[in-house]
């Protein structure tokens, strides 16, 4: 890949444009992080490539962020982002993770074949929907089964108005129905689960072997893990494309509205009971319970509104302790500071 492209070509819009002066158009360089490693940041700008290093004083950032950079090769500031999605970070470590910044639409990429999942659909709709970001849930390996019309059936009775397309992510013709969202200046971003086809389905779109891929496992069906870090990728239509490695553990934090936009339906419902503080669990004239007596609401995803809406509180809770406590260390370390060079000007 050429790392040399213009600014429109990296996705630049004019929400970013604003917040810039003239100083800063001639002063410093417009880049935009293409991957994140361990211990440095890629960027591309119309200079070409630059090598960031991570440095401790810098606020978090990830790949699809936009930055200025100095003749010195230094971060001058980060800009505001237009989007941001984020998690919890997998396993017991209390921290947020950032995932991928400014981008305009989010494939949710879910594969027929056993891994198929409603409630984990429903988990990247409420990530989407926090963001604020069109969501379009990709269906992948189709030819692996027969009931994929059955499935996209029960994807789209979670929103009417959501955006469904089922392919075969090894097929150019099925992939190409998603170049209408993969347009010059605009961003997507590919999320799902480990195996699911996402890298098969960037490299259908690209024309070529941009990322590695794996087979899927006989015994359970499942994909193996190819994609280990995010990185940018260009499309033949002018699109930017984010991949992001498979996610086995997808921890919601500071969703809320995400949640309840993503179940608006049960919110609805929620309205017409009778009390105001209605549990859902039995409660008489409870609109939520008579909507599931009649079938029309099913128990999965009330089960799963439940589920998401209690973790995105306790993972909020978890990561605001956190934070306040670094804030009081903070503190503290600049009252030491304070008194160490007061005693040393002999006040």
């Amino acid at each position: 890949m050429n790392s040399t492209l213009s600014l429109s070509q990296l996705g630049w819009q004019p929400v970013f444009q604003q917040q810039l002066t003239l100083d800063d158009y001639d002063h410093y360089t417009i880049a935009r992080i293409s991957e994140h490693h361990r211990s440095q940041y890629i960027l591309l700008s119309e200079k070409g490539k630059i090598t960031l290093e991570i440095h401790h004083s810098y606020q978090a950032m990830t790949v699809g962020d936009w930055v200025l950079i100095d003749s010195e090769q230094r971060l001058v500031r980060l800009l505001e982002r237009a989007s941001l999605f984020s998690r919890k970070a997998a396993g017991s470590k209390v921290s947020e993770q950032y995932i991928a910044a400014n981008v305009d639409t989010l494939f949710i990429v879910c594969a027929l074949n056993q891994d198929f999942n409603l409630s984990r659909i429903e988990r990247y709709l409420s990530l989407a929907q926090e963001a604020k970001v069109e969501p379009v849930v990709v269906l992948t390996k189709r030819d692996l089964c027969d009931d994929g019309e059955e499935k996209r059936a029960s994807v789209q009775a979670l929103d009417p108005m959501l955006m469904i397309e089922m392919v075969n992510a090894l097929e150019v013709a099925d992939s190409e129905v998603l170049n209408c969202w993969c347009k010059p200046g605009k961003t997507v971003a590919f999320m799902g689960s480990s195996g699911v086809g996402k890298s098969t389905l960037i490299n259908t779109l690209m024309g070529q072997a941009e990322q590695l891929t794996g087979g899927i496992r006989e015994d359970d069906g499942k994909g193996r893990h190819t994609t280990t870090s995010r990185s940018l990728h260009f499309t033949p239509t002018g699109g930017v494309v984010i991949d992001t490695p498979g996610m086995r553990e997808l921890q919601l934090a500071d969703c809320a509205d995400g949640v309840h936009t993503t179940f608006a339906d049960i919110e609805t419902l929620s309205q017409q009971c009778r009390f105001s503080d209605c549990h859902h669990q039995g409660e008489p004239g409870c609109a939520v319970q008579q909507a599931l007596d009649e079938g029309v609401l099913e128990q999965r995803r009330l089960n799963n509104y439940f589920k998401l809406l209690a973790e995105q509180e306790r993972n909020a809770a978890s990561l605001k302790e956190k934070r306040d406590k670094e804030k009081q260390f903070a503190r503290m370390c600049r009252t030491y500071q304070h008194h160490s060079r007061k005693e040393k000007k002999g006040y």
